[in-house]
């Protein structure tokens, strides 16, 4: 199961969610919080800080794997490397 940690107004998260689809992949999302800080889900954003031990968006976890990336660039070269 793949879980996308993001903002709706974060255009870094939007590609990310442009790659996802683009590639038919299932994947869950979570909004902690928007782009610009303000919060939207404390239970959220605690689930990912300890999981990646950052207040970082957009932030992947790929449970089938075992890995966690955060930025949307390495994001996007992963999904292409393990899903395309």
């Amino acid at each position: 199961m793949l879980e996308l940690y993001q903002a709706e107004d974060c255009p870094y998260s939007g590609n990310v969610r442009e790659k996802l689809m683009e590639l038919g992949v299932s994947y869950v999302t979570h909004n902690p919080r928007t782009s610009g800080g303000e919060l939207r889900n404390q239970q959220t954003l605690d689930e990912m800080e300890n999981i990646g031990g950052e207040d970082q968006i957009p932030f992947l976890v790929d449970h089938r794997r075992g890995i966690e990336i955060y930025e949307s660039d390495d994001i996007i070269e992963y999904l292409d490397e393990h899903y395309d």
